[in-house]
């Protein structure tokens, strides 16, 4: 059909978080090293305008509030021509790996923050 498959956003989302992340200095590989994981537990997306392959597509990632348990993000793409595509949202919480239960945002990445 020529457009990019509507499940390829949540990956476009993941992306998202992970280079946002990573520009603060934290990967989620160095999470998991130290006990934690991040699972998402809600996504919405509402798409807008169909993205076409061969675009070039830009992830604005946008830190809804300051993290606790949880970690809420928004997120808007665009394509070469600064169109917007869709803009979604996505929620995930801080789990101990050990406990399996959830656990406050870690305080490195509150300080990466500035919080």
């Amino acid at each position: 059909m020529g457009v990019v498959y509507h499940g390829n956003y949540a990956q476009f989302f993941e992306l998202g978080r992970t280079e946002w992340l990573r520009s603060l200095g934290v990967t989620y590989k160095d999470m998991e090293i130290s006990g934690i994981m991040l699972p998402v537990i809600s996504l919405k997306c509402n798409f807008i305008k169909s993205a076409l392959y061969d675009d070039v597509l830009t992830i604005i990632t946008i830190l809804k509030k300051k993290p606790m348990v949880k970690i809420e993000f928004d997120y808007e793409i665009v394509n070469q021509n600064n169109e917007l595509i869709c803009t979604g949202n996505t929620v995930l919480a801080f789990m101990n790996q050990k406990t399996m239960k959830p656990t406050r945002c870690p305080d490195y990445l509150l300080d990466g923050l500035g919080f």
